[in-house]
């Protein structure tokens, strides 16, 4: 069977058209499943951002908690120091000494007079 030159460049022409539609097809969906790829790459990185994210939260919420603990020991610390030091200063006087001296160590002034009761 012989073709006529013709007739045989249009079948030539529809087989490399049939086989560039197949050809165009195949690279769509091979773009279409790069994109799906892609996509799903972006979306799980996103995922692992977030988690990340949510961690690093958790964990300034646990510093804060931390550091306000430590603000409130450092302000009893602040207020002991200075009732120390308060107390310093009253043992420092005439009263707090002669006062130690009579109830903890029994001691009077030579012209006073000291009663006792008896049980």
């Amino acid at each position: 069977m012989c073709m006529h030159p013709d007739l045989r460049a249009a079948a030539g022409m529809e087989m490399s058209m049939a086989r560039r539609n197949r050809v165009a097809y195949r690279k769509r969906t091979q773009n279409r499943f790069s994109m799906f790829l892609v996509t799903l790459v972006v979306v799980l990185i996103l995922i692992l951002v977030q988690m990340g994210s949510m961690e690093l939260q958790r964990k300034i919420d646990v510093k804060a908690a931390e550091a306000a603990a430590l603000e409130a020991q450092i302000e009893a610390e602040i207020t002991r120091e200075q009732e120390i030091e308060n107390f310093g200063k009253e043992v420092q006087t005439k009263g707090y000494i002669e006062n130690v001296a009579r109830e903890k160590l029994g001691l009077v002034y030579e012209d006073e007079i000291l009663f006792k009761q008896k049980d």
